[in-house]
């Protein structure tokens, strides 16, 4: 590969006129609407985890997609929570207000046919001074599609949208057609990151990521909400990498729901973190997994910090 001018790369000796739109944009919307799975679709890579299961994002996940003519900066939001209060809970409802002041684009995702309270109340958050567009999500699970037109007619009346766009994040449609509004709405300043740059996020965040999504999906409703995922050591030997991890959970009768019969479950949480984590890092991963307890850690605000909450 050919060295890349920096300097001509990110715009520092161009004509104002002849930059590429690039800037950063949100993906907001209330819990469970599928906007991890856009992200991951949007950018090409599985970055964001996602599950069936309501909350299942808890940081804000930064994902870069790097086109010849534009760039996406996509911060991946949690889902904005209103019927819990707990510390847990009240940080990631300032993730999402903190992204909608700092990013140049905001996509509202919505399910297709379906506006209800929750969505009412992330509309109302959402800045006069930025452009917003309306991402109708779930279409492949509409089975009348003429009902569609009805909804955005609706959905015309809430504010002025930048653009509406239909999609279904699982399915892949229409995805061109939301990138090609997005690239619409961006400022044209240039290039923020270089061309091989993916996420802001360290290798050590996206194990932590994987792992927790492996417990959302293989444990369904007997999940404790109240578990996390801590790592304690990560470290590195060429293409080698070596994960000491701790499940924690807030009571002791959780530990069992998560180490199963024998450690099966325990066993198979690690086994498919690992195949997700060698083929995102492109090596050998060794995983260690158990589980402790750290009682009220999800209402700590001091414990949050060191588990990694902002």
């Amino acid at each position: 590969m050919s060295e890349i001018d920096l300097d001509a790369y990110f715009g520092a000796d161009r004509d104002p006129d002849t930059l590429e739109p690039a800037g950063l944009v949100a993906l907001v919307g209330r819990p469970n609407v599928g906007k991890s799975t856009l992200l991951n679709r949007l950018i090409g890579e599985k970055l964001s985890i996602t599950s069936r299961k309501a909350q299942t994002t808890r940081h804000r996940i930064m994902g870069v997609r790097t086109d010849d003519d534009a760039q996406y900066v996509f911060v991946d939001t949690p889902g904005f929570q209103t019927k819990h209060s707990s510390a847990l809970n009240r940080t990631m409802n300032r993730g999402v207000t903190q992204a909608l002041q700092e990013v140049d684009v905001i996509c509202l995702v919505i399910e297709a046919g379906r506006y209800g309270e929750q969505d009412r109340k992330v509309v109302a958050l959402l800045p006069d001074d930025k452009p917003v567009i309306l991402v109708l999500n779930k279409i492949d699970q509409i089975k009348d599609k003429a009902t569609l037109l009805p909804f955005v007619a609706q959905m015309a009346e809430v504010r002025n949208w930048a653009a509406v766009v239909p999609v279904s994040a699982e399915k892949g449609t229409q995805a061109d057609a939301l990138l090609g509004e997005i690239r619409q709405a961006l400022p044209k300043q240039g290039f923020l990151y270089g061309p091989e740059t993916l996420t802001d996020r360290s290798e050590r965040f996206l194990a932590a990521e994987y792992i927790r999504e492996k417990l959302f999906r293989l444990l369904g409703d007997e999940l404790p909400y109240a578990a996390t995922v801590e790592i304690e050591k990560f470290e590195v030997e060429g293409d080698l990498r070596r994960i000491f991890t701790a499940v924690v959970v807030d009571r002791e009768s959780h530990k069992p729901i998560i180490i199963g019969k024998q450690g099966e479950t325990l066993k198979r949480i690690a086994t498919e973190a690992r195949q997700d984590m060698t083929r995102l890092f492109g090596g050998t991963v060794y995983l260690e997994l158990w589980v402790k307890v750290k009682s009220g850690w999800a209402d700590d605000e001091r414990l949050l910090r060191s588990l990694g909450y902002e």
